[in-house]
């Protein structure tokens, strides 16, 4: 009988992974890289594939168990196994006993498949410029397909923008570790590759064929019927339970259960065969909360805030549902929750730009020569940057014992961008150390990583106040949302042309609308104030930009 001893493979660094799933049952037959055990580490869950074709024989594991690389875990009796092969000379002699065939002649015994050493590597996730976890939102390629060195084989999504993953190896994606909604970090396990350089063709044995004369002497309408095909569970067979009352969890799922205290048999898993992820979990937790833990009676949020009724759209004309994105709904979230924690406070003033603008436009030239344009956002940053220097009460932010504040020694100003998937942050850094020129080249590049969907974490973090923009869009003034942790955030309308009374007669002047809102718990009036009448009489004369 030929008897196949299935092993743990590579784990990619994993020293030891739980066995979460046995996929089949004892004596079922199972093919080639059809899952027999399912494990998972504290970062991902894997299949282990069947290298070949046969029915599983015994498991050498039980759900629960630990392993690690190289241990035993079923013992799989090939297609090929003279046991097989004999059952079915038996039925097929039985068939035709008035001219016995032999079992030479009955069945060809294929010859086993010629396995050939494959190096198998992990590709991982690269570093990402942060040590937050984002979200993998798409995978690009599908097992069994050809990768070369450079393919994308799945793409992240952090709270700003989407990464794609590069394949590191050519070869043939042989597993993937990750899926759709994991959050990876840098050195996570992605996908198991057979690397091509390495790899040999497999040359599988041909599927045994019953070699056997029908009998002549039969009449056609006595022939007994078909022989049924060889079932592989035996009916004494004692199979993995699927008891409904059983939970489909991985261990750090159960322990999130129970540190939230939720009782995993409520929860309804969206996971490959209704498995629990820990976003089930947390989505369980957020409904509990909104419907006050009484099962959806309560009409107010967690927040004691009453939710906005349902409305069916449809019933007055044709609407479209169109899905948010990534980052519009992380936003959502964030103003929201940067709203109702946040006291907020906005102060309203005019700064007069006649000669910055004069200015400005004077460098067009020089800027043609630089590659560089210059825009009146670079100066309204080089102004924020001094206007934070001369008032370091702006620069803070509230610890989270809400009994002191940081006081940060850097100066970061962040730029609010529209994107067509969102509105993103990205951040200058060091603002006030830089000259406009400087300036001016972060902006525009940090503008188009932005609307290209290519900012990386690193650029979307550190800020320590925002500047928020519509000068190009119009309006004359508008409350901004505080970014938090910051505590203040200057919001910039488009500028006018307004007579403007010198004591003797009025003049025109063209006059920046700024609204800075700021957050009560740590800025009062009087600080906004200062920051305000520093930042206009900067901006009213750049000469001040120097001192």
């Amino acid at each position: 009988m030929a008897i196949e001893i299935i092993t743990i493979p590579d784990l990619g660094g994993a020293d030891s992974v739980e066995v979460i799933e046995l996929c089949v049952s004892v004596g079922d037959s199972v093919e080639q890289e059809e899952s027999l055990v399912v494990l998972e580490s504290d970062k991902a869950s894997m299949d282990v594939p069947s290298p070949f074709d046969g029915a599983v024989v015994k498991y050498l594991v039980a759900e629960g168990d630990t392993v690690k690389v190289g241990d035993a875990i079923a013992e799989v009796e090939t297609a090929a196994s003279e046991a097989i092969a004999e059952q079915t000379v038996e039925e097929v002699v039985e068939e035709a006993p008035a001219e016995p065939v032999p079992v030479e002649a009955a069945v060809e015994a294929p010859q086993a498949a010629a396995v050939s050493e494959t190096s198998e590597q992990i590709a991982l996730v690269p570093d990402i410029g942060s040590d937050d976890k984002v979200e993998l939102i798409e995978i690009s390629v599908s097992v069994g397909d050809q990768v070369e060195e450079g393919d994308t084989l799945v793409v992240l999504e952090s709270d700003k923008a989407t990464m794609d993953v590069p394949s590191t190896l050519t070869g043939t994606v042989k597993a993937f570790i990750a899926k759709e909604g994991d959050k990876l970090a840098t050195g996570d396990q992605v996908a198991l590759i057979e690397v091509t350089s390495s790899a040999q063709a497999v040359v599988e044995a041909p599927a045994p064929t019953a070699q056997v004369e029908p009998a002549k002497a039969a009449d056609p309408a006595s022939a007994p019927s078909p022989a049924p095909a060889v079932t592989a569970a035996p009916a004494a067979t004692a199979a993995v339970s699927n008891d409904s009352s059983d939970v489909y969890a991985g261990p750090s799922v159960r322990l999130l259960a129970r540190e939230l205290g939720v009782d995993l048999g409520q929860v309804a898993g969206t996971g490959p065969r209704s498995r629990i992820q820990k976003d089930d979990v947390n989505n369980f937790v957020k409904t509990a909360l909104k419907s006050g833990g009484n099962g959806g009676s309560a009409s107010a949020s967690g927040a004691g805030i009453p939710q906005v009724p349902a409305v069916d759209f449809s019933q007055f004309g044709e609407i479209e549902t169109v899905k948010l994105s990534k980052i519009q709904k992380i936003t959502a979230d964030n103003m929201q929750r940067n709203w109702l924690n946040v006291p907020h406070v906005t102060q309203f003033d005019d700064a007069d730009i006649t000669e910055l603008e004069v200015f400005r436009k004077s460098l067009k030239l020089e800027g043609e020569k630089k590659g560089i344009k210059v825009t009146p956002v670079a100066f309204i940053i080089k102004a924020a940057a001094a206007a934070l220097a001369a008032n370091p009460e702006f620069n803070r932010s509230l610890a989270g014992d809400g009994e002191n504040y940081v006081q940060k020694h850097y100066i970061n100003i962040g730029m609010a961008v529209d994107t067509p998937r969102g509105l993103v942050v990205p951040v200058i850094k060091d603002a006030d150390k830089k000259g406009i020129w400087e300036i001016s080249a972060d902006v525009i590049a940090m503008a188009t990583l932005a609307r290209e969907g290519k900012l990386k974490p690193s650029d979307m973090q550190g800020g320590c106040f925002t500047i928020s923009s519509l000068g190009a869009i119009g309006g004359n003034g508008f409350t901004p949302i505080v970014n938090s942790p910051e505590v203040g955030i200057l919001g910039v309308s488009k500028s006018q042309m307004k007579p403007v009374w010198d004591g003797s007669d009025f003049q025109p002047k063209l006059m920046l609308p700024l609204a800075l809102s700021y957050d009560h718990r740590v800025i009062n009036g009087g600080d906004a104030g200062r920051f305000m009448t520093y930042l206009v009489k900067v901006l009213s004369d750049i000469r001040h930009m120097t001192l």
